[in-house]
């Protein structure tokens, strides 16, 4: 799994690794298989809908104090992709 980001922490959790930093977008992969970011998915688990259990990205990213970009926010004037602060 890969998170996106414009700003990370400079210690991330040895689950996270740094796979590239090209003009201010910081690309993280994360080893989905690693029992301690299980625990953690597990921790931030609620029901997103009903019947549909998850992780959101904002709680995610608050968790981790990323700052990750949100290909699904766009400006409508100018049709941008914006920074959610997660």
């Amino acid at each position: 799994m890969k998170l996106y980001a414009t700003s990370i922490p400079q210690s991330l959790p040895s689950w996270a690794t740094i796979i590239s930093n090209d003009a201010g977008l910081i690309e993280v992969e994360i080893n989905d298989k690693d029992p301690v970011f299980h625990s953690m998915i597990e921790e931030l688990s609620t029901e997103i809908e009903p019947g549909i259990v998850g992780v959101k990205a904002g709680d995610l990213c608050k968790k981790l104090s990323i700052e990750m970009v949100d290909s699904n926010e766009k400006n409508d004037n100018q049709n941008e992709i914006h920074n959610c602060i997660c």
